[in-house]
C-alpha cells in the first residue's frame, strides 16, 4: 500500500493523545486514593492530550476528497469501524471536557472521577476502532495479523505515558512503577514489532491470482497487461518497498522508538534531576520512531490485487 502521511500523522499523534488521555484518566479516578492531588498539572495534561487528538484529525483531513462531509461518517457506526471510531473519538473529548469541569470546579470532583473512568475507556476504545479499521480487511493479509491491534494500544499507552509522567507527581511507589514501565513499555514494543516483521517476512501471500479478480481457486494467467497507463488501484495498492531498504526502516524504527526512549528513561529514572528533559527527548524519539513504524505499517502491506496488477 502507498503509505498516506496524512494517515500516518493521524494515527501515531492522536494515539499518543488518547494513551494521554487514558492515563490521565485512571489518575484523576484514583484521586481519592492517591496523593498528592494536582488539578492543574492534570488539566495541562488533559490539553496536551486534546492538542494532540486535534493536531492528528486535521492532518487526517488531508486524505479526505470532501473534509465538509466527513459529518457522513459517524452515520455508519453499526457496520464502519472508521464510524465507530469517530464516535469513540467525540465521546472521549465529551468525557475529558467533563473531566476539565470536574478539575476546574471541586465542587463537581465525584463527577469528575466518573467522567475522567470514562474517559481512560473511551480513549482506550478510540484506539482499538482505528486499529480494527485495518485489521478488519481480509484483502490485505499483512493487518489481519493478530499483532496489529496489540501494537496499536501498545504505542498509544507508550506514547502517552511519557508526557503523562512530565505532566503529573505521583506517589513514591506509583513513581518508581511508572518509571519501569517506561523503560520496559518501549522494549516490549520492539518485541512486538520483531515478531510481527518476523510473521509477515516467511508467510507467503494467502492468496492466488485467482482471488485477486474474482475467481477464487481457479488457475488464472495473464497473457496481457491490466492496463496500457498508471491507473488508481495499481498506483495506490502496488506499492512496493525493496527489502534492503525496509530492513534498514526497521532498524531505524527500532532504535527511535525503543532503545533511545529506554536509554533516556533510564536516565530519568536514576538522576532525578535530570527527569524533564530526559522524558522530552524520550517522547520525541517515541514519536519519530512511531512515525517511521508506521510507514513500514502501511508500505509493507500487499494488497491481493497487486497479484493481478
Amino acid at each position: 500500500m502507498r503509505p498516506a502521511f496524512s494517515v500516518i500523522l493521524f494515527t501515531t499523534l492522536s494515539g499518543t493523545g488518547f494513551g494521554l488521555w487514558c492515563w490521565l484518566g485512571l489518575r484523576i479516578a484514583a484521586a481519592r486514593m492517591l496523593t498528592p492531588f494536582e488539578p492543574i498539572g492534570w488539566a495541562i495534561g488533559l490539553i496536551l492530550g486534546a492538542a494532540l487528538v486535534a493536531a492528528g484529525v486535521i492532518a487526517s483531513l488531508w486524505h479526505l476528497g470532501r473534509p465538509l462531509r466527513v459529518w457522513r461518517a459517524f452515520s455508519q457506526w453499526r457496520s464502519s469501524w472508521m464510524s465507530r471510531e469517530g464516535v469513540a473519538s467525540v465521546a472521549a473529548l465529551a468525557a475529558a471536557l467533563a473531566t476539565f469541569a470536574g478539575l476546574m470546579f471541586p465542587g463537581r470532583a465525584a463527577a469528575g472521577s466518573v467522567a475522567a473512568a470514562l474517559l481512560a475507556a473511551l480513549s482506550l476504545a478510540a484506539v482499538y476502532c482505528t486499529a480494527m479499521i485495518y485489521a478488519s480487511l481480509p484483502p490485505i493479509p499483512a493487518w489481519r495479523h493478530r499483532l496489529v491491534v496489540p501494537g496499536y494500544l501498545g504505542f498509544a499507552l507508550v506514547g502517552g505515558l511519557f508526557p503523562f509522567r512530565a505532566c503529573v507527581l505521583l506517589p513514591p511507589l506509583w513513581s518508581q512503577v511508572v518509571a519501569a514501565l517506561l523503560v520496559l513499555g518501549p522494549l516490549a514494543l520492539a518485541v512486538l514489532k520483531r515478531r510481527y516483521w518476523h510473521d509477515l517476512d516467511r508467510t507467503p501471500l494467502p492468496f492466488t491470482r485467482g482471488d485477486a479478480v474474482g475467481l477464487p481457486g481457479r488457475d488464472v494467467s495473464v497473457f496481457e497487461g491490466p492496463s496500457t497507463d498508471a491507473t488508481y488501484v495499481a498506483r495506490e495498492m502496488g506499492f512496493a518497498l525493496a527489502r534492503k531498504h525496509a530492513a534498514k526502516l526497521r532498524r531505524i524504527a527500532l532504535a527511535l522508538f525503543a532503545l533511545l526512549p529506554a536509554l533516556c528513561a533510564a536516565v530519568a529514572w536514576a538522576l532525578p534531576s535530570a527527569t524533564l528533559p530526559a522524558l522530552v527527548a524520550a517522547a520525541i524519539a517515541f514519536q519519530l520512531g512511531a512515525i517511521v513504524e508506521r510507514w513500514l505499517f502501511f508500505a509493507e502491506a500487499k494488497h491481493v490485487v497487486s497479484l493481478y496488477y
